[in-house]
């Protein structure tokens, strides 16, 4: 029935998730999902918020979890943000801050969900290479743009810019908007967020998803310049003026509060990935430097999708791009250690 269809409808190639497999006894090492669930704090604020109040309507602009976030990261209220996780509020992004003459800028090994978005508005948008250690060249992005948008760490290859690189990067980008999305900058980074009080031109995103264990409540936000904040919620508010639903926002609020659990969470991803990526190496793998909660690695001598296969064979996924450049990688996310250790029993039976 695709006679139905819008006739852009036809020529766009949506964005492929990982596999998600239910019931199933798999090892699930392919969406960077955190091996450690969320705060038992955040599940009671979920049930207690779980009361007849649901027959109303949420607070339209996520009210108290965006007075959260603006205590937590220390900026004003009007700089904050939220939507249904960094998926949408990068949505908003693109919708609202990228459609410009000039093409948006972009590395060619990131986030796929970036092309889609391009293609979704019809916004024209230029790769630029990483360089040969797979890492994000700041220079290379001093040219025209109608914006920049780049992960940090970048994702799949985990790499991290410098904060001093990402105020460079703002500083020779004065004219253009620059989007920096911290999907998995708790795992080793530097939060950009301080330097949005001084950029007028910086945006900066981040999820709960990852290092707060809440991918299933779909919780992000974006801090930055009021008229940067303002133009999202124009957006937002002529397509869904109410993004985040009531147990999203107690959900949120609750797992800013209990800093003690997100940090422990935190020490153990880090602690998890150092021993994956050193067991990797054992096996002789070459592992990109991470600071995510995945690895990036290949082994010389072991063609990818064939590992990858045959650890699906025996209950792990990880996942694989069928991408020029990176086709002999494996993204691995970082598991718990019982996870990880079955990880490399079958990777020592497969390499």
């Amino acid at each position: 029935m695709s006679r139905f269809w819008s006739e852009f409808v036809h020529s766009l190639e949506p964005y492929v998730p990982g596999e998600q497999p239910r019931g199933q006894n798999l090892v699930k090492l392919n969406t960077n999902e955190n091996p450690f669930g969320p705060s038992p704090k955040v599940l009671e604020a979920i049930r207690l918020a779980t009361t007849d109040r649901l027959r109303l309507y949420p607070v339209p602009d996520g009210g108290p979890f965006k007075q959260a976030i603006a205590k937590y990261h220390n900026v004003p209220a009007e700089c904050v943000f939220v939507g249904n996780g960094s998926d949408e509020v990068l949505a908003h992004v693109f919708n609202a801050l990228f459609k410009h003459e000039k093409p948006v800028l972009f590395p060619d090994i990131t986030y796929s969900f970036y092309p889609v978005y391009c293609q979704l508005y019809e916004i024209d948008s230029l790769l630029v290479p990483l360089n040969t250690d797979f890492q994000i060249d700041i220079t290379d992005y001093e040219q025209d743009n109608g914006g920049i948008i780049l992960p940090n760490p970048n994702a799949p290859t985990g790499c991290l810019l410098s904060l001093d690189d990402i105020r460079r990067l703002v500083e020779m980008n004065s004219d253009s908007v620059v989007v920096i999305d911290e999907a998995y900058i708790d795992f080793g980074g530097e939060t950009a967020i301080p330097l949005t009080q001084r950029f007028p031109n910086l945006l900066v995103t981040q999820t709960l998803s990852k290092s707060r264990s809440l991918a299933g409540m779909r919780i992000g936000f974006a801090i930055g310049h009021p008229q940067l904040i303002e133009a999202l919620v124009r957006v937002k508010d002529s397509f869904n003026s109410y993004p985040l639903d009531s147990l999203a926002i107690e959900a949120g609020v609750a797992a800013y509060k209990d800093e003690a659990y997100f940090k422990q969470c935190q020490q153990q991803v880090i602690t998890e990935r150092e021993w994956l990526t050193q067991s990797l190496a054992e096996l002789g793998f070459k592992v990109l430097p991470s600071a995510a909660n995945f690895v990036f690695a290949r082994h010389p001598q072991n063609d990818a999708a064939t590992l990858a296969a045959g650890l699906r064979e025996k209950g792990v996924i990880v996942r694989h791009f069928k991408k020029p450049r990176i086709d002999q990688f494996l993204r691995i996310s970082v598991g718990n250690r019982t996870e990880n250790q079955l990880l490399m029993s079958q990777l020592d039976l497969l390499v």
